[in-house]
């Protein structure tokens, strides 16, 4: 029986010093990274703004753009349809991640 590639650590994309080597091209070795990113980097109870995910994204990978775009298409992010604020999702959500804009 083999292991579901999802289901290995992600503890061997990221160097020594805590930042990701690169960013995974398949598609469920990528979603277990995000995941572990969205669980590890952003509460669930908290509102973030767009510079805020950024800066904790650049601290993991200078492609921080890429790794926004993947959390929040991918659902474990969503945001307002403005881009101002972020949240992580307890479950990924639909495609496209878009959250009602806050009042």
């Amino acid at each position: 029986m083999t292991s579901h590639p999802a289901a290995r650590p992600v503890a061997d994309l990221f160097a020594a010093d805590g930042r990701l080597k690169a960013i995974p091209r398949k598609p469920a070795r990528r979603e277990a990274l995000l995941a572990h990113l969205a669980a590890t980097l952003f509460d669930a109870d908290r509102t973030y703004s767009e510079p805020q995910v950024n800066d904790a994204l650049r601290a993991v990978h200078d492609d921080f753009p890429a790794l926004r775009r993947y959390l929040v298409t991918g659902g474990s992010l969503s945001r307002t349809r403005d881009g101002a604020d972020y949240r992580r999702q307890q479950q990924p959500g639909s495609p496209g991640g878009a959250i009602p804009a806050v009042a």
